[in-house]
C-alpha cells in the first residue's frame, strides 16, 4: 500500500486527535483548572468549563460508540449531549469524567489504527458515514471545544 493511501493516514489523524500541533494540549489546559472553578461562568458564555469538557467527553464517546458498534443508540439533540449542572458532582467524579475522556480517545484510537477496512469504507449501518469522517469529527469538535476550554481559563486566570 503506498502512502497516499487513505489507510496511512490513521497515524496522521490520531496525531492530530492527540492534540498539540495547532492549538495547546488539552492536557495542559486541564492541568492548569481548579476544581473549584469548573462552575463558574462569565457573561457572555453560557457554559462552565465542566459543562464544555464534559460535553466533549459524552460527543466523543457517542463518535466511539457509534464507529465501533452497528448497536449504537443515537443521543437526543442537545438534552443528552450537554450537562445541566455547573459543575462536577465531587473531586472524584472530575478525576473520573478525565479519565473517561482519555479512555475514549485512546479506544476510538486504537480502532483507527487497528481498522481492517477503508477509512473511507460507509459503516454497513448509519447513512453513509466513514470512520475517516468520524476521526474527523473528533478532531474538530474537540479542537473547537479545547479553544473554549483555553479561553475560559484565560478568562479565569485573569481574575485571579
Amino acid at each position: 500500500m503506498s502512502s497516499d493511501q487513505p489507510e496511512s493516514f490513521s497515524p496522521l489523524l490520531i496525531q492530530h486527535i492527540l492534540g498539540g500541533n495547532a492549538f495547546v494540549k488539552i492536557e495542559e489546559i486541564l492541568s492548569k483548572i481548579k476544581f473549584k472553578e469548573l462552575g463558574l461562568k462569565f457573561s457572555g458564555l453560557p457554559y462552565s468549563f465542566w459543562q464544555v469538557f464534559e460535553h466533549m467527553r459524552i460527543a466523543q464517546k457517542d463518535i466511539l460508540e457509534f464507529s465501533t458498534s452497528s448497536n449504537y443508540k443515537e443521543l437526543s439533540w442537545p438534552e443528552e449531549y450537554w450537562p445541566t449542572n455547573d459543575l462536577p458532582d465531587s473531586p472524584e467524579h472530575w478525576i473520573n469524567t478525565q479519565k473517561d475522556f482519555f479512555d475514549d480517545r485512546e479506544k476510538f484510537n486504537a480502532f483507527l489504527l487497528n481498522n481492517t477496512k477503508s477509512l473511507l469504507h460507509p459503516f454497513p449501518y448509519g447513512t453513509g458515514q466513514t470512520l475517516f469522517r468520524e476521526a474527523l469529527l473528533i478532531l474538530e469538535h474537540n479542537a473547537y471545544h479545547t479553544g473554549q476550554l483555553m479561553i475560559i481559563l484565560r478568562m479565569l486566570e485573569a481574575e485571579s
